[in-house]
C-alpha cells in the first residue's frame, strides 16, 4: 500500500554535518559581533550585525532543543 511507507525528503536520506554546521553559524554569529568595532558612525550597521548574530543563535539553540525532544531526526 502507498500508504504504509513515511513521506521523507531526499535530504533526509543523506544528512549533512550537524555539528560543522552549529560550529559554523556560532563562529558566523561571532565574527558579526566583532564588526562592531568598526569604522562606522551610525547605529542602523549595529542593529542589523546584533540582529543577524542573535538570529543565528536562536536557530542553533532552537535546532538543539527540537532534536533533543525527537521533533528533528
Amino acid at each position: 500500500m502507498a500508504g504504509s511507507e513515511p513521506v521523507t525528503s531526499p535530504d533526509q536520506h543523506k544528512p549533512g554535518h550537524r555539528k560543522a554546521g552549529r560550529i559554523g553559524a556560532v563562529v558566523s554569529a561571532g565574527m558579526l559581533l566583532l564588526m562592531l568595532c568598526g569604522n562606522h558612525r551610525g547605529n542602523v550597521e549595529n542593529i542589523w550585525l546584533i540582529g543577524i548574530a542573535v538570529a543565528l543563535l536562536v536557530i542553533v539553540i532552537g535546532d538543539v532543543i527540537l532534536r533533543r525532544n525527537g521533533l528533528r531526526s
